[in-house]
Parts: structure tokens; sequence; C-alpha cells
């Protein structure tokens, strides 16, 4: 039997309330399609990978 590993395709809305942009300490909105949290008040979109968000500003890309 193979396992396939897929992608997160939600995060958990309790740790969205929690998670903040490191840069402005705003919110941050989730984009399911990308995988991406985004912080639009820095104009940065962070990573989701294997459902983990990488919350760190070299990792983010700008919008």
């Amino acid at each position: 039997m193979v396992h396939v590993e897929r992608p997160a395709s939600r995060i958990d809305a309790k740790l969205l309330e929690l998670l903040v942009c490191p840069l402005t300490k705003t919110t941050l909105e989730y984009d399911a399609e990308r995988q991406e949290l985004v912080s639009r008040a820095a104009r940065l979109a962070y990573p989701i990978r294997d459902g983990i968000p990488i919350l760190l500003p070299d990792e983010a890309r700008p919008f």
C-alpha cells in the first residue's frame, strides 16, 4: 500500500485567530487556494508548508 501525502487544505480556525503578522502584529487572512496567510498591512503573503505556517518575513512573498 502506498501512502500519498496531501497538503493540508485548511488551517484550524482557532490557530488563525491566534496568528498575527510578525512585522505589523495585525491579523492574517487565509488564502486556501494559494496555501498562504496574507498580511494586508505588510503586503506580504506567508507560505503554509505541510500544514505549517511559515511566518518568517524572509520566506514571505510581496504582493
